[in-house]
C-alpha cells in the first residue's frame, strides 16, 4: 500500500538537505553577529550585522515578531540599515486546518519604491501547495505544488503576468527521500538550466553530499560540480569541508560555547592560486559568525 511522503514547503527545498550541506555554516564572506531574545509575552528581537569582506560595508537589520500559536497569527516588523521597512502578517489554520494566508509587504521611502506579496499555502499529507500574488510587478501570479508518495517527490511552478497575460518562468523537480539518503533533479529557468544533487548520511556523525549544475545557455561549456561532507566531532561541535572544480576549497568549523551562543568560522582556499605571489584580487577569504539566542 503506497503511503503519503512528508513533503517540503516548496519544490525549491527538494535537495534542502543538500544545499544546506554545500552552503550553510561558511562565513568566509565577512564577520557577522546576531542576537535574539524572547519576552514572556511572545515578543521575539532578532539584531544581525554583516561586514562584508570585499567592499567593507556593513549592513544589518532589527527585527520584532509576535506570535499568537493558538489562534495561528505571527506579525513581523523588520527594519533594514538600507531604510528598508518590511512586513509580515501570517495566518494559519485559523480559516481552515491546512490552509495558511501570508501578507509580505515592503516600502523604501528615500526612493518610494514599494512591494506587496499575497500568499496563500496549503498543505496536506503528501501534498502541498502554493499561490503567491505579486501585486506591484506585472502583477504576476506563481503558483507551485509539491506531491510526495512513497518516497518520491514531485514539484513544478509556473508564474504568470496578468497584465501580458503569458507564462513567464516555469520549472521542475523530482526527487527521492530515504532515511539516510536523497536524490533530486531540478529543471530551473524555464528548463534551460539543470541540476541533480546527492545528500547520504553515512553515519550519525558523518553527511556527505554533491551537486552538480549545467547551463543550457552558459558560455562556458562543462558541468560545474561541488562535493562537501560534515563529521560531528562531539554533540557541540562539528566541521565541514567542500570543494568544488574550480579549485575552490572551503571550510567551516561550529562551536557551541554555552547553551544560546554559537561561533562558526569560514575559510576558503583557491588552491589553484596558492603560489601566486601577489594574485589579482582576494584570492583566499576568511570569516567568522557569533549567534546569542537568549
Amino acid at each position: 500500500m503506497s503511503l503519503p511522503q512528508p513533503v517540503p514547503p516548496s519544490w525549491k527545498d527538494l535537495g534542502k538537505s543538500s544545499n544546506d550541506l554545500l552552503s550553510k555554516d561558511y562565513p568566509f564572506f565577512g564577520t557577522s553577529l546576531e542576537v535574539k531574545t524572547k519576552t514572556p509575552s511572545n515578543v521575539a528581537f532578532k539584531v544581525a550585522g554583516v561586514r562584508d569582506s570585499k567592499s567593507q560595508g556593513i549592513t544589518g537589520d532589527i527585527e520584532a515578531k509576535y506570535a499568537d500559536y493558538k489562534n495561528g497569527l505571527v506579525f513581523t516588523e523588520t527594519w533594514t540599515t538600507s531604510n528598508v521597512l518590511k512586513s509580515q502578517l501570517e495566518l494559519e489554520n485559523y480559516l481552515a486546518k491546512g490552509l495558511k494566508l501570508d501578507v509580505n509587504a515592503s516600502l523604501m521611502p528615500d526612493k518610494g519604491s514599494k512591494s506587496a506579496l499575497l500568499n496563500v499555502v496549503y498543505k496536506q499529507s503528501g501534498v502541498h501547495t502554493r499561490g503567491v500574488l505579486d501585486v506591484f510587478k506585472g502583477p504576476t501570479f506563481t503558483t507551485d505544488t509539491v506531491f510526495g508518495r512513497d518516497g518520491f517527490l514531485f514539484g513544478a511552478e509556473t508564474a504568470y503576468n496578468v497584465t501580458e497575460g503569458k507564462i513567464t518562468r516555469y520549472a521542475a523537480a523530482v526527487g527521492y527521500n530515504a532515511p539516510e539518503y536523497a536524490v533530486t533533479v531540478h529543471g530551473l529557468n524555464n528548463l534551460n538550466s539543470f541540476s541533480a544533487s546527492y545528500y547520504h548520511r553515512v553515519s550519525p556523525d558523518v553527511e556527505a553530499g554533491a551537486k552538480a549544475v549545467y547551463d543550457t545557455k552558459s558560455t562556458t561549456s562543462g558541468v560545474a560540480l561541488e562535493v562537501g561532507a560534515k563529521a560531528y566531532l562531539d554533540s557541540a561541535a562539528f566541521v565541514k569541508a567542500k570543494i568544488n572544480n574550480s579549485g575552490v576549497l572551503a571550510l567551516g568549523y561550529t562551536q557551541t560555547l554555552r547553551p544560546g551562543v554559537k561561533a562558526s568560522f569560514g575559510l576558503a582556499l583557491d588552491t589553484q592560486r596558492l603560489n601566486d605571489v601577489a594574485p589579482s584580487g582576494p584570492a583566499h577569504k576568511v570569516g567568522a559568525s557569533i549567534t546569542f539566542d537568549a
